[in-house]
């Protein structure tokens, strides 16, 4: 993906003129530079660099009398479902930005790249290639907030023909080379074998320890991968001035801690020969959904660990969360081997976080027929956040149609949402596609200015976001703990907007650590329906709660409304609660469908009397 095309070239162009207005524009050297006539191909060291060329030059430079245009080279037969939008306003926000891209078709897969251009950078993948068509055309030069987005193919290597065999790296080397290890973007490097089924360690290091960290011609951290047996992502090409680096580490996890600790070990002998640092704390990147798990309620969790490994551990605070920046830094201070230790019990708790989320979604992917759940985001502020469970990162996995950078994302978070939905499914999706449901959704009082937002905004961009009309009702009396939040939608929109809801929550803290959010929900069903939820002796409800591990509550004694309804109080977690909830409603679809079939049969019985 790092290949340009540079177009509208002058005849008089050539090879040097191209090299030397890159070092002129400060543009990474430019590795290889293939001129044809008009044209010329130009291979770029990493996707930020290329970037940075097409937004510096694509339109803006004259070469010999020509304006020249800059672009991705990507061949006919790759041009199918993926994009790169550019210059996206930096203070967008993500529910924003997922409704805009829904509008032109179902997405998959949404991963915004680290560039440093002062704008944002996402990689776009549609479900098909005519979407993404569309997609091209309406979001090319769309006006958001003054600024024009930029859209390019990108190689989409889905949509490439199946190797045949192993293919030969220059210098003879097969790809199956398990000893060899090969540099790649950003300062990667990695044994040439096949990509793992990892969950990767993120460190930030001090920018003056990266040389030491690398080594000469990359010696030091090529002993690393192979001592390992990981793959080590050096950044040191993004943000070129910063005072620190991330590292991405791809292993098992005694792979990864192993790497981590050779890392550290590098930094302190580089502090102590430099004089540089006295303190050489180990820095952790984890994503915002995920820490709250790891410090666990009142910070048990952490205590536990700082009293264990003898460390003092601090976490970064939610201010600086950024839309380039979901993580949160979590520093460890202690003795080498203190760190080390900690670092293994921290990636244990994080990894618990992550299988988690992977198994309620894999356990839910058939929750609403056709929908793409983790292309909702409801799991961060954003992008979607579920890692896959295989193939390399921001790889799409087969169980759940959209991808995951644990880093960048947020899941996430997004799209049109529905695939092609199971043959059994259509007749039900279309007969209940516009059918406006009612829930009833109690959050704790003081989460309610968080809901809100700033003026309103953030409950504004939520209903965009969801398609739903989300009110939040006055409180009953000044010492409410709870205040009841009124949401109006589709089944899709219910579930896009109540889990947004849950994932607000988790983020702001209002639970803490591993707790999970629990939220109490009423639905309104028919008078006549409510003996068929609760059962015979109970067993309906009871089985209903067994299935979704939801409490699922029919008070009795109540008052019918004045449309003859009655509530049902479900109280779990986010899926838990979703799952009782089109149970529910299912029951109450089997009654309908009963009682016309009867009134249908009363009809008819008159008829075949005569």
């Amino acid at each position: 993906m790092n290949k340009l095309y540079v177009g509208n070239l002058s005849p008089a162009v050539t090879v040097e003129d191209l090299q030397q207005l890159f070092g002129e524009r400060k543009l990474p050297a430019a590795e290889q530079v293939l001129l044809k006539s008009g044209y010329a191909f130009v291979d770029c060291p990493d996707q930020n660099s290329a970037i940075k060329a097409i937004e510096c030059l694509s339109g803006k430079v004259e070469l010999h009398g020509k304006v020249i245009e800059v672009d991705y080279s990507v061949p006919k037969k790759l041009r199918c479902r993926k994009i790169q939008i550019r210059n996206i306003p930096p203070h967008l926000q993500w529910e924003v930005l997922d409704g805009l891209l829904a509008q032109h078709g179902t997405v998959e897969h949404v991963e915004q790249v680290n560039t440093d251009t002062e704008t944002a950078v996402v990689n776009v993948t549609y479900s098909n290639k005519e979407e993404t068509k569309v997609a091209i055309e309406k979001l090319t030069g769309h006006q958001c907030d003054d600024y024009s987005f930029k859209v390019s193919y990108i190689v989409d290597m889905d949509a490439a023909p199946p190797d045949q065999g192993p293919r030969t790296r220059r210098g003879g080397r097969s790809s199956r080379d398990q000893c060899s290890s090969q540099p790649g973007p950003s300062g990667e490097y990695y044994p040439s074998r096949g990509k793992q089924n990892d969950f990767p360690t993120r460190i930030v290091v001090p920018s003056q320890f990266v040389g030491a960290i690398i080594g000469k011609d990359g010696q030091t951290i090529k002993n690393v991968t192979k001592q390992t047996q990981s793959k080590v992502d050096v950044h040191r090409k993004e943000n070129a001035s910063a005072s620190e680096k991330p590292i991405t580490i791809h292993s098992t996890p005694e792979g990864c801690s192993a790497a981590c600790r050779m890392i550290l070990e590098i930094m302190h002998k580089e502090a102590n020969e430099t004089k540089t640092m006295e303190d050489v704390p180990l820095k952790i990147l984890a994503h915002n959904s995920l820490v709250g798990r790891l410090i666990g309620k009142d910070g048990r969790n952490l205590k536990k660990i700082e009293e264990e490994t003898g460390t003092k551990i601090t976490i970064s605070s939610l201010h600086g969360l950024t839309i380039y920046n979901l993580e949160r830094t979590i520093t460890i201070r202690g003795s080498l081997e203190a760190c080390c230790k900690a670092e293994r019990e921290i990636m244990k708790k994080l990894r618990e976080a992550y299988e988690n989320d992977c198994a309620a979604i894999n356990q839910q992917a058939n929750l609403i027929p056709g929908l793409n759940l983790n292309a909702l985001g409801i799991f961060s502020s954003g992008l979607p956040v579920l890692p896959p469970t295989a193939g390399p990162r921001g790889a799409v996995p087969h169980m759940a149609p959209a991808g995951y950078n644990p880093f960048l994302s947020h899941s996430s978070h997004l799209s049109g949402l529905y695939g092609v939905p199971p043959a059994s499914a259509i007749a039900h999706q279309h007969s209940q596609a516009q059918e406006q449901e009612v829930v009833y959704l109690f959050i704790p009082t003081q989460a309610v200015g968080a809901l809100i937002g700033k003026k309103g905004q953030h409950i504004k961009q939520l209903a965009h976001f969801a398609g739903a009309s989300i009110k939040i009702a006055p409180a009953e009396s000044p010492d409410v703990t709870e205040r009841m939040v009124i949401i109006t939608g589709t089944p899709e929109a219910q579930f896009k907007a109540q889990g947004r809801i849950f994932g607000k929550l988790k983020e702001e803290n209002f639970f803490s650590g591993k707790e999970e959010v629990k939220l109490e929900t009423h639905i309104k069903v028919p008078s006549c329906t409510a003996g068929r939820v609760i059962g015979k002796g109970g067993k309906t409800v009871n089985e209903l709660q067994n299935l979704t591990s939801a409490e699922v509550i029919v008070p009795r004694d109540q008052t019918p409304d004045e449309n003859d309804e009655v509530f049902v109080k479900i109280s779990g977690h986010f899926f838990a609660s979703q799952t009782a909830q089109r149970k529910i409603r299912e029951i109450i679809q089997q009654v309908k469908l009963q009682e016309q079939k009867h009134q249908q049969a009363a009809a008819v019985s008159p008829h075949h009397s005569k």
